[in-house]
């Protein structure tokens, strides 16, 4: 079966009054609109908001559906600590209430599992027995390309001093589930840095934010962040799973060359 390509937008932080948030993610959506590449889905992996303005998920709303729209691919959103469920029903989904926000989404044999891990009003996840009850009923039969879980709230430690313990609060609860199962990658956000471990052998992706960065490195006793943006490239094939972060910065362009003819010549390439 061919493999799928997913592009991961995490932790916008929207607000109307910081316009320059939203040109952050149009930007990023023109980046990959013009790269060509085929996408099967643009997964919002949660803070799409920094308040949970209904406000800023109607900006958001109406520079990200025209573009996935031009993309060809759907979007997917999961919740995150910043956002509140019940705008964010209404003002992007079209919908109410305010339960947790789990849902399926099916991409070219790719199952997206998407888990809502926010305590509302709290920083820190969890994930309630109801929920991992009906993770369970859904995992119990596999998908043909296998399933990328999504959820806000990492599962793992997170580089970034600040956020531990604010991260996912029953990670072990999680693996129980997953273990044995056709999940092939958890792809979260939240930190506001890159990172990448494992949960019941299973890869996590933690993937950058469109909104700052988090420094991982400040001098002793300091908590930084920095402007810096960046997106998630998650390949799914059928033997394995790639995920990498592209930058959105305006660095020193250092090459531009015909894509062919560089292929060719690093294949046909000797070392000594």
């Amino acid at each position: 079966m061919t493999g799928v390509t997913l592009i991961q937008l995490s932790d916008l932080h929207i607000d109307v009054d910081h316009p320059g948030r939203l040109s952050t993610v149009r930007y990023a959506l023109d980046v990959v609109l013009g790269s060509g590449l085929p996408v099967a889905a643009l997964v919002l992996s949660g803070d799409l908001t920094d308040s949970g303005d209904p406000a800023a998920y109607r900006a958001l709303r109406a520079v990200v559906e025209p573009m996935a729209e031009r993309i060809g691919a759907p979007l997917v959103y999961a919740m995150g600590n910043h956002d509140e469920r019940a705008a964010f029903r209404r003002e992007l989904l079209d919908g109410s209430g305010g339960e947790p926000y789990d849902h399926v989404v099916r991409v070219g044999g790719l199952r997206l599992v998407v888990l809502d891990s926010t305590v509302p009003g709290r920083p820190q996840g969890l994930l309630t027995s109801d929920q991992l009850a009906w993770l369970a009923a859904e995992l119990a039969e596999p998908a043909p390309l296998g399933t990328v879980l999504v959820l806000h709230h990492p599962p793992v430690p997170t580089a970034f001093a600040p956020m531990r313990g604010v991260d996912l609060q029953n990670p072990r609860d999680l693996a129980a589930v997953l273990t044995g199962t056709d999940v092939r990658m958890i792809l979260c956000g939240h930190a506001h840095h890159t990172g990448a471990s494992a949960l019941a052998g299973i890869p996590v992706w933690i993937g950058p934010a469109t909104a700052h960065r988090a420094e991982l490195l400040s001098p002793a006793g300091r908590a930084r962040g920095r402007a810096g943006a960046a997106l998630t490239r998650v390949d799914v094939h059928a033997d394995a799973v790639v995920a990498a972060a592209e930058p959105l910065d305006a660095s020193e362009l250092l090459m531009d060359t015909d894509e062919r003819a560089l292929t060719e010549a690093m294949h046909a390439a000797t070392h000594p």
